[in-house]
C-alpha cells in the first residue's frame, strides 16, 4: 500500500451525523407507515367488533355507544334496549383474558366471546367452545360460581384439567354481569 492510499479516518462527530441521519430517515419511515395504516387497523378493528357484537346479540337491529361508559354499547331491536354488550377482563392461567360479555336489562348472561387470551391449547382455550360456553346462557350473577361437582346443573362446571381458566372466564363474566345490574339499576 503506497503511501497515497490511506485508509479514510473518520470523526465521531462524522459518525455521529450518519447515525443520527439513519435514525430520522427510520423513524419518517416509520411514521408515515403508522400515519397511512393507523386509519384502516382502526376501521379493521371496529368492523371485527361489530362482528362480534352481532354474534353475541344476533336479534339486534343496532350497536349504540353508550356515554361515560368505555367499551359499552346497547343492542337494540326495533328502538328497544335487548342487551348490553360490555368488556370483561380477567386473569387466566397463561395471563390476561380479554371478552365481551352480552347481558339482558334483567341481569342474565346471554352469551361471551373471548377476544384475546393466552390459556393452554386442548384445556383453558375450551373456555371459547361449547360445551363450556353454553353453561353461562341466563345464568344471573349469583349462579356464576365454579364447581367440580357434576351434579350441580345450577353453577358453573369446571373445565377438566383448566380449573384455573375455567374460574377466570367465570369471574370475567360474573364482573361484566354485574357492572350491567348497577348499570340498569342506577339509571
Amino acid at each position: 500500500m503506497s503511501a497515497d492510499h490511506k485508509p479514510k479516518e473518520y470523526s465521531i462527530f462524522a459518525i455521529a451525523l450518519n447515525l443520527m441521519l439513519a435514525c430520522f430517515v427510520s423513524g419518517l419511515v416509520i411514521a408515515t407507515t403508522y400515519f397511512f395504516t393507523a386509519p384502516l387497523a382502526l376501521k379493521q378493528a371496529a368492523i371485527t367488533q361489530t362482528n362480534v357484537m352481532k354474534t353475541l346479540v344476533v336479534d339486534a337491529d343496532t350497536f349504540t355507544p353508550i356515554d361515560g361508559k368505555t367499551g359499552w354499547f346497547t343492542a337494540t331491536k326495533s328502538g328497544q334496549t335487548i342487551a348490553y354488550v360490555v368488556p370483561g377482563e380477567s386473569k387466566g392461567y397463561g395471563g390476561k383474558i380479554t371478552m365481551l360479555v352480552a347481558v339482558s336489562p334483567e341481569g342474565k348472561v346471554i352469551k361471551y366471546e373471548i377476544l384475546t387470551a393466552n390459556e393452554t391449547p386442548g384445556l383453558g382455550d375450551n373456555a371459547n367452545k361449547d360445551p363450556f360456553k353454553k353453561q353461562f346462557t341466563d345464568k344471573t350473577s349469583e349462579a356464576l360460581i365454579v364447581t367440580k361437582d357434576p351434579s350441580n346443573t345450577k353453577n358453573i362446571q369446571a373445565m377438566t384439567g383448566a380449573t384455573i381458566s375455567s374460574k377466570a372466564v367465570t369471574l370475567g363474566v360474573k364482573g361484566a354481569v354485574d357492572e350491567v345490574v348497577q348499570f340498569v339499576g342506577g339509571q
